[in-house]
Formats: C-alpha cells, sequence, structure tokens
C-alpha cells in the first residue's frame, strides 16, 4: 500500500526532462507510488475500479503534469471524468477521498512574470487554479498548496535543484 499516489499525465512525456528527474527521485521513496496515466492508458481506456482503489490506498494524491492550454492535459481530464464518479467521490455517499490530501504539481514552459497581468498570459497562475481546489473540496479532500515550476525548459541546474528538494519534502509531509 502507498501513502502517496502521484497521478503522473504527460503526453509526450519523453520529451520532459524535469519531470523524469522529479519522478525518479520520488520512485526511490518509501510508500510512493509513481502512476504514469499515458503509460498505463495510451488508448484512453481507463481502468475505473483500480483507480479508484489506488486512490483509496493513498493519503496524498499528488496530480502532476504540465499546464497545457492554461490546464491538464487530455488524458487527465478524461481520468477526472471518468474516475470521480458522483456516488463515489462527491455526492450522496460519495466519500472515498474525504480528508485524504491533493496536491498539485505542475511546469510551465513560461517564466513565472508571464503570469502577471501585464505578462503574456495576462492574469497570475493562481487564477488558473479554481478547478483544482474546487475539485479537491467537492471531494472533501485537503488543498495543499501547488508546486509550480515555471521556465522548465530553461531552468538553471542549482534553481532545479531546490525545486526537487521541495517535491521531496512534500512527498515526505
Amino acid at each position: 500500500m502507498s501513502k502517496v499516489l502521484i497521478l503522473y499525465a504527460h503526453p509526450a512525456a519523453e520529451l520532459s526532462r524535469t519531470n523524469r528527474l522529479m519522478l525518479e527521485a520520488a520512485a526511490r521513496l518509501p510508500e510512493v507510488r509513481v502512476h504514469d496515466l499515458y503509460e498505463h492508458y495510451p488508448d484512453f481506456h481507463i481502468d475505473i475500479a483500480h483507480e479508484q482503489q489506488l486512490l483509496s490506498e493513498a493519503e496524498l494524491i499528488v496530480m502532476q503534469h504540465p499546464i497545457h492550454w492554461y490546464s491538464m492535459p487530455a488524458l487527465q481530464k478524461e481520468w477526472l471524468d471518468r474516475v470521480l464518479a458522483r456516488g463515489w467521490a462527491f455526492g450522496h455517499d460519495g466519500h472515498a477521498l474525504q480528508g485524504k490530501r491533493f496536491w498539485l504539481v505542475a511546469s510551465t514552459g513560461g517564466e513565472t512574470a508571464s503570469y502577471s497581468s501585464d505578462g503574456r498570459h495576462g492574469h497570475r497562475f493562481e487564477d488558473f487554479l479554481p478547478p483544482y481546489q474546487q475539485t479537491a473540496r467537492l471531494c472533501g479532500m485537503q488543498w495543499v498548496e501547488p508546486l509550480i515550476l515555471h521556465s522548465a525548459h530553461h531552468i538553471p541546474p542549482v534553481q532545479f535543484q531546490h525545486h526537487v528538494e521541495r517535491y521531496l519534502e512534500g512527498l515526505q509531509a
């Protein structure tokens, strides 16, 4: 049984050096399970019962992915739509995730400054978080402050190492 379930979704994982290194470090921790959704479900046919069992066993649920068009990759959204079912994750008798912690770990290609009212994206990064926060709230999960890696393609090694250390600390907390 894993206390931490990392739901990793990256449609081009082979191109992501930062996520690969983070996941390799996480996989070395006891009681952490890395679950690569694109590896398990390349056809988008999700085994709902299996996924719900994995969630039931975890205390911390980590949704890790790059930000795609200000949101999550398509398979991650399909996973949410199918796995977090009414009557299981929310709604009347839907308490399976009650009290579990939910942590968004995401990466962007843009610099931190590009996520501001006068930056390239016209909004603070926090303005894109309500769907994630509401998902956690609806399912009765505890929202953990997100860990966001901006400029993932260009981050200096020392800064990236600090990011990985914060990531590992969060997984062990």
